[in-house]
């Protein structure tokens, strides 16, 4: 597959480039970065790098175009990554605990994760919510069911 533009790195560039590598203290997305630019610069086919550094056609087009399209810095270092989206919020979560805290059902001696789970559900607090998820958030308040 051919480029309409060629990546061509300045001197200083590749001198940047390769001492990054040799640092190779940078996490391996960026050193990964760095080794896909060098590789284009000399000439490399896309399939010879794709092979060579174990990526996808995708992230060699992506990173040769930010190259051409927003230079170095942007190439080779990435954006903030937005992570999952949060799922309860702390007013769920307080309730969750609460239901933890309070007595347990009638017959039981204690609470267990999957009673809270179903309890949740029960009072609407959420329309679903698995007792791994309950286990999770009330490890995180250092909650303990005795």
């Amino acid at each position: 597959m051919k480029r309409k533009e060629k990546v061509r790195l300045k001197k200083e560039e590749r001198e940047l480039l390769k001492k990054q590598l040799s640092k190779g203290q940078a996490k391996s997305r960026k050193l990964t970065r760095c080794r896909i630019l060098l590789l284009v610069d000399d000439g490399k086919k896309d399939s010879w790098i794709m092979e060579a550094l174990s990526v996808a056609r995708n992230t060699v087009k992506r990173i040769c175009a930010k190259y051409l399209e927003a230079g170095l810095e942007a190439a080779v270092n990435e954006g903030k990554r937005p992570g999952a989206p949060v799922k309860f919020t702390g007013r769920e979560l307080a309730k969750i605990t609460a239901i933890a805290c309070s007595d347990p059902p009638e017959g039981r001696s204690r609470w267990t994760v999957r009673l809270i789970a179903d309890r949740v559900v029960e009072l609407g607090v959420t329309d679903s919510i698995s007792f791994k998820t309950v286990d999770r958030i009330l490890k995180k308040t250092n909650l303990r069911l005795t």
